[in-house]
């Protein structure tokens, strides 16, 4: 019962939402305000990563960690949730492990696509309009 949101109230579930949400936006921020500093772009990636992680999770306070696994990983959503994932662990290997800061960054503009891209699947049509979108531009 304690991977099923129905344990917290709606009220406990919407603050817990709003919280962590507010934390991925602070850290975002944050993290985008250190890239400034020397040795920043550490920083930058873990704060930045860190953001989208707990907006990510805020979800969960709402629909329940297991339904938000299941929603995830749906046929629609499945290439995006991969690829949102690959790039938050790319980011953190790209400065800590092959200390790499333009591939740090490349990564976190990835995510940041990924990421909407993935939050795009929850907004009915919303895919089509930006493809429709970027195809008028473009053609």
């Amino acid at each position: 019962k304690v991977l099923d949101a129905s344990t917290l109230s709606f009220g406990t579930r919407v603050r817990w939402f709003a919280i962590c949400f507010v934390a991925g936006i602070v850290c975002s921020i944050l993290g985008t305000a250190l890239l400034w500093l020397p040795k920043g772009i550490k920083l930058f990636a873990v704060f930045y990563t860190l953001g989208n992680i707990a907006a990510l999770a805020s979800t969960c306070f709402l629909m329940g960690p297991l339904k938000q696994l299941k929603t995830m990983f749906e046929p629609k959503r499945l290439i995006a949730t991969v690829v949102m994932l690959l790039f938050l662990v790319l980011t953190l290997c790209a400065v800590f492990w092959w200390n790499k800061k333009g591939l740090a960054m490349l990564f976190c503009i990835l995510q940041f696509l990924a990421m909407t891209w993935y939050s795009l699947s929850y907004i009915p049509f919303a895919r089509d309009a930006v493809i429709k979108c970027f195809t008028s531009c473009l053609g």
